[in-house]
């Protein structure tokens, strides 16, 4: 907007503005106004929190052809490409072109920044989580139509760097109901509260009134094993002429077991399968659906139900154990039955001039855990007789209830170059978490072979209540320049008040150029089941027990009640679009922790053993005591991450040979501890396995880069990933510091890339088939050093979160679509 002032008086008044407006915020940012004042050239933002944009069809902006975005803004015109913070937006269509019947695993194929464990032994090897920037799946934020999904009740209790987790199980939602994926890359406590430190994933469903689509994916691993078929359907239909729409989905999916492990160092065979996949059995569905009441009234509501049944190999146990039972040995297994669910119902409309929006969401998790093909050897030797099959061994219970109230206007202000968009909010949420015990010959002396069930004493219910307020203010100061203020205070009734704030700003020097900056705090409060959560695993020669926290047992080991995470993000960017159909964005940050909360303390032998005895749990007899060790949670370090993303992308028209899409995605990330605690017993809370978790386990740079070729009904897609390296702490199984938990031997696991490839072919406007493959030729790990593979079985260091060691895999796949 042109005011017809002079340059240098134009300056005044916008700086004066620019000032009014972060003085505005100060009430409820106390800290953070004075720093966002002062320094307004390295501003970013990352807007607020979605009210009704998640819900109303997607749009496209008329020149680009580029689609609306709703995460990170409460501007109802924003698109990624104009957007003041990264965001990564990722179709249905190139959801499909990975091949995967998972969001989890396709959205690890299209984001360098998203990694995951390859494996993890245990209940939680059939869990599903992601993580932005090598920080917690924790960490990371998860948001269906721009509301908070719940958490799954499923510990991530394995070593490794997501150890510790209560993630979201993505994959609890059909990948046929997605309409696209928004990836927030930046910190947004400030506008979505606790978790969203490292960044947000929204997930977008479907809003067809109108379509009919299906698919099938049928694929294995060139080792000839982990059978994998996804077979999806979605459906929308228009409600009352116009006025609505009703979308239904629903997936089936079964994986079966890999085993990639060595030969058994006991047996001389290889029947020890514990290195490799679960088997896994999904059925998902859910809804989305939208109705006008009235021409500024509408009603909305979303829901979801998923069950799951796994089964995840533990390591084999010799005839000796039991051989009346078992004379020839046995191989446990792990059961999973999970049942998630989620319901979401609101109303929006406008009123007077104001956007407002209304909702409630409920959702939960309940896993038993159960195993089979095991056996108590305490139980039969004082009663002659024992289970197979025990469950369940214990129960996991989660619930949260969020409603949510908002309201948004955009003023027009002379002087400014666009509205002033106003947003004011608050949310209550209410959650709960509760541990179950497992029946009595579960938890009967040391247990059960490979796990040990839950006793009452172990048992718990646990809730908390969090109330929310949250301001947000955007507008245009000139033509070209954004500005975005947010400010949030929370209330938890466990861990006390937080305020966070965020400043972001954008500035477009011409139509090729244009730069961004934020500046935020963030926090992340305990998780109900870090305070609480309480499990023992065992293995042929020792047992990893987890205590809470505020438990008399973990006390003895020194700790501390949980303090929440504290976050400082710093991140500045520029947006280059050289040439037409180029796009090119890079994008610096740092995320500076305080208190981070991850499992510490790490006890073994005499210590841990009477810790665990104390905490309830009975030890099996023969087991190595410096391979028995005892945790609890606790706020072990600060951290500082910092890192770089960097997209491109380029459509070349060849003519009548057709046209490609060029495309490179780069994350680089580098964090560091820049402090470690002690326990009340003044010993490191972290020892070298875990500093490298936190350091080492995710690679340093991840690189997507290659291109797809459209041409008539053909299309063929190619990408490379390559990996950089990761170093592992591992722990020696021979030798003078065998089950040490202070020495542990580096072990570089080097850079690695694998190609994925899928060819497409359009039979009919309705049908479509592809061929394809991910890691074609066969990349894997190295393999760990023989002083460190645990029983010589398992080869591969499951932990890091690199290229994985399953190898080469295969699919066909068919898609349906009829409009």
């Amino acid at each position: 907007m042109c005011c017809g002032l002079a340059e240098e008086k134009k300056r005044v008044i916008t700086t004066r503005k620019l000032a009014l407006l972060v003085t505005s915020l100060a009430g409820i940012l106390p800290d953070f106004a004075a720093a966002a004042t002062a320094d307004t050239t390295a501003t970013k933002s990352i807007k607020t929190s979605v009210l009704k944009k998640a819900h109303r069809p997607v749009e496209v902006a008329s020149k680009e052809d580029e689609q609306v975005i709703v995460t990170g803004t409460r501007d109802p015109h924003q698109t990624a490409r104009k957007s003041i913070s990264p965001i990564v937006v990722i179709s249905a269509k190139q959801l499909q072109q990975t091949g995967q019947a998972d969001l989890r695993d396709a959205l690890i194929q299209m984001a360098p920044s998203m990694t995951r464990s390859n494996m993890n032994i245990g209940n939680s090897n059939m869990t599903d989580a992601i993580q932005l920037r090598g920080l917690t799946p924790n960490q990371t934020l998860v948001l269906v139509n721009g509301k908070r999904r719940h958490t799954t009740s499923v510990m991530t209790d394995y070593t490794g760097p997501q150890q510790g987790s209560i993630p979201v199980d993505i994959d609890m939602i059909p990948v046929s109901a997605v309409d696209h994926i928004e990836i927030l890359q930046d910190g947004a406590a400030a506008q979505y509260g606790s978790d969203a430190i490292a960044g947000v994933v929204n997930i977008i469903l479907k809003h067809s009134a109108h379509e009919l689509t299906a698919q099938a994916i049928n694929g294995g691993y060139y080792a000839g094993d982990g059978f994998t078929s996804g077979e999806s359907v979605n459906w929308g239909t228009d409600l009352g002429k116009g006025r609505g729409f009703f979308d239904l989905s629903a997936e089936y999916k079964y994986m079966d077991h890999t085993d990639r492990g060595g030969m058994d160092d006991r047996t001389g065979a290889y029947d020890n399968h514990v290195l490799g996949n679960p088997r896994q059995m999904r059925e998902t569905i859910s809804y989305n659906m939208g109705y006008h009441i009235t021409d500024h009234i509408q009603a909305y509501s979303f829901a979801s139900f998923g069950h799951v049944n796994g089964e995840s190999y533990q390591n084999y146990r010799l005839p000796t154990v039991l051989p009346e039972v078992y004379p020839n040995g046995f191989s446990p297994q792990i059961t999973l039955a999970q049942n998630d669910y989620s319901f979401t119902g609101g109303f929006k409309g406008q009123f007077i001039g104001w956007d407002w929006d209304v909702s409630t969401t409920y959702g939960g998790n309940v896993a038993d855990v159960g195993m089979f093909d095991t056996v108590n050897p305490d139980l039969y030797a004082a009663t002659g007789k024992t289970p197979t099959r025990f469950s369940p061994m214990m129960t996991f219970n989660d619930t949260e209830w969020t409603t949510d109230a908002g309201i948004r206007r955009g003023f027009d202000v002379p002087l400014l170059a666009g509205p002033l968009n106003f947003a004011l909010g608050a949310q209550y949420r209410y959650d709960t978490y509760e541990v179950g015990a497992g029946e009595p010959a579960s938890y009967y002396g040391g247990g059960p072979s490979a796990d040990d069930g839950l006793s009452p004493m172990s048992a718990s219910k646990n809730f908390r209540d969090v109330t929310a307020g949250y301001m947000d203010l955007s507008t245009q100061l000139m033509k070209g320049w954004q500005l975005d203020l947010a400010g949030r205070v929370e209330h938890y009734t466990d861990v006390g008040n937080t305020e966070t704030g965020k400043a972001s700003m954008r500035y477009d020097i011409n139509p090729m150029i244009g730069l961004r900056g934020t500046i935020s705090n963030g926090f992340r409060a305990p998780t109900l089941a870090e305070e609480h959560y309480s499990d023992m695993g065992v293995s042929p020669t020792g047992a990893s027990g987890i205590l809470p926290v505020s438990s008399a047992a973990a006390r003895l080991l020194g700790s501390r009640p949980l303090r929440p995470e504290r976050s400082m993000n710093y991140s500045a960017g520029i947006v280059i679009n050289p040439i037409p159909r180029m796009h090119i964005s890079v994008d610096v940050y740092q995320i500076s922790l305080r208190n981070r909360i991850t499992l510490g303390g790490v006890y073994n032998g005499q210590t841990a053993i009477d810790a665990l005895e104390a905490g309830g749990f009975g030890l099996p007899s023969g087991l190595i005591p410096e391979d028995v060790t005892a945790q609890y949670f606790a706020n072990t370090a600060n951290t500082r991450t910092r890192g770089m993303d960097i997209t491109a992308n380029y459509e070349t028209p060849f003519g009548r040979f057709g046209t490609v899409n060029w495309d490179v995605a780069i994350n680089l990330n580098d964090p560091v501890i820049t402090r470690t605690a002690t326990d009340e017993n003044g010993n490191s809370l972290l020892n070298a396995l875990y500093r490298g978790f936190l350091t080492s386990y995710t690679p340093h740079s991840k690189e997507i880069i290659g291109g797809t070729w459209r041409k008539d009904k053909w299309s063929v897609s190619i990408h490379e990933i390559h990996y950089g390296n990761v170093v592992s702490q591992q722990q020696y199984v021979t030798g003078p510091y065998a089950y040490s938990n202070t020495v542990y031997l580096p072990f570089n696991n080097g850079a690695n890339q694998q190609t994925n490839i899928l060819v497409g072919y359009q039979i009919s406007p309705r049908w479509r088939v592809s061929l394809g493959a991910n890691n074609i030729f066969n990349a894997k790990q190295p393999i760990v050093p023989k002083s460190t593979n645990y029983l010589g079985v398992q080869r591969y260091n499951f932990d890091v979160q690199q290229i994985g060691f399953n190898g080469g895999y295969y699919f066909f796949q068919v898609n349906y679509s009829m409009k």
